[in-house]
């Protein structure tokens, strides 16, 4: 069987039991990475609708992020922002140009415009993506926003100042 074949075998079994009628507004924007190891769900104990969670490698507040967030905000409720990057993250492990030189290798493609926001500083990674967002003008000042490492080791968040 394929990957897409499983999926909608456990699609079928998850809406024999599917109920919408507890699914409320979201409470508040969360921009977290794609690593499979991270289950916002889980750590942090959220029900369906509590949370629009934004995902994309490494966490980052790049305009696709932030154009998921305005519209998290200003059209669908959303009251707050919270950033959360890992401990273990893959985006630590290479720079622009080491990616781009495999690009340029395995496709031989040109990828020299492309920031894929790697980083190696964790905590200043965070720092760096809160700031954006509070600078951002399409945010307005009074909505809180934090951010957090997540170890994948304990499961357990740290805020970042």
């Amino acid at each position: 069987m394929t990957m897409v074949g499983a999926l909608l075998e456990a699609n079928a079994r998850f809406a024999e039991t599917f109920d919408a009628s507890g699914i409320h507004a979201p409470r508040f924007a969360l921009l977290t990475c794609m690593d499979g190891r991270l289950d916002p769900a889980r750590f942090l104990d959220l029900a369906p609708g509590d949370a629009h969670v934004i995902r994309n490698a490494g966490g980052r507040a790049d305009a696709d992020a932030i154009r998921s967030i305005v519209v998290s905000y200003r059209l669908l409720g959303t009251r707050e922002i919270v950033v959360v990057h890992h401990e273990d993250c893959g985006m630590m492990r290479f720079t622009n140009d080491e990616l781009r030189d495999m690009l340029r290798a395995d496709l031989g493609l040109d990828a020299s415009q492309i920031d894929f926001l790697p980083f190696s500083d964790l905590d200043e990674s965070v720092r760096v993506d809160v700031r954006m967002l509070r600078q951002c003008p399409l945010i307005p000042d009074a909505i809180p926003i934090s951010g957090f490492v997540y170890d994948v080791s304990s499961g357990r968040l740290r805020e970042v100042r």
